[in-house]
């Protein structure tokens, strides 16, 4: 059985991927990229993030196999570095384009809603003849 909540079959919804559409990870794939890598320090303040916020995020992106994370050196500074793979490419390209299908279908002018007609009250009853259902009895 569907829950009540889902997405009806074939409803661009139903291809949203929850890893890549979490605001902070669409926004750290977005970022990545665009750039050839992305360093760990511009991620958090691009994105708002705390070190430790911006950390589990990157772990779960890394997980799926969306980014690859590289530890290094900058001079005598420990630095990370994020990549984009392959694969966090296609995740993003694929819930762009659904994004791209919502807004499309949102964006198109709707005919004006239709009011309801006026809901008509019962005729009275006739004497001698039985109330009609939702008539009061005299």
């Amino acid at each position: 059985m569907t829950p009540p909540d889902a997405a009806p079959p074939g409803h661009p919804t139903a291809e949203i991927n929850e890893t890549v559409h979490q605001r902070h990870r669409l926004g750290i794939l977005t970022i990545a990229a665009e750039a050839e890598r992305a360093d760990f320090g511009y991620l958090r303040d691009a994105l708002g993030l705390t070190p430790g916020n911006l950390s589990r995020h990157l772990t779960v992106l890394e997980e799926a196999e969306l980014i690859q994370v590289e530890k290094g050196y900058e001079g005598r500074r420990p630095r990370t570095w994020i990549r984009i793979t392959r694969r966090g490419r296609s995740a993003l390209a694929a819930e762009i384009a659904t994004l791209t299908e919502l807004v499309r279908r949102h964006s198109q002018p709707r005919p004006p809603a239709r009011p309801d007609p006026p809901a008509q009250p019962d005729p009275p009853a006739q004497p001698g003849q039985a109330a009609q259902p939702g008539q009061a009895q005299p």
